[in-house]
């Protein structure tokens, strides 16, 4: 399938690649060996994410103590 960029750098998805996603409106873009990569992207409320987001932290070994000191540095900062 073919696809032309525009002037303004927009791309449209040729009908049958968007019916593949109908559910997607967001994409992350990507470069990777010189080829584009669309990713679908469910974007969900910030409420409803919560417990991901405490799974991450606690995943990646970061604790309260490291939350209180990187809000201390960012407060301390001039502006």
């Amino acid at each position: 399938m073919l696809a032309k960029k525009t002037s303004k750098n927009q791309i449209t998805l040729p009908k049958d690649i968007a019916n593949a996603f109908p559910d997607a409106q967001y994409f992350d873009v990507s470069i990777k060996d010189n080829k584009i990569l669309l990713m679908p992207v469910k974007i969900m409320p910030l409420g409803s994410t919560l417990e991901g987001v405490r799974d991450k932290m606690r995943r990646l070994g970061i604790t309260e103590k490291d939350v209180d000191g990187g809000i201390q540095w960012a407060r301390s900062r001039k502006k």
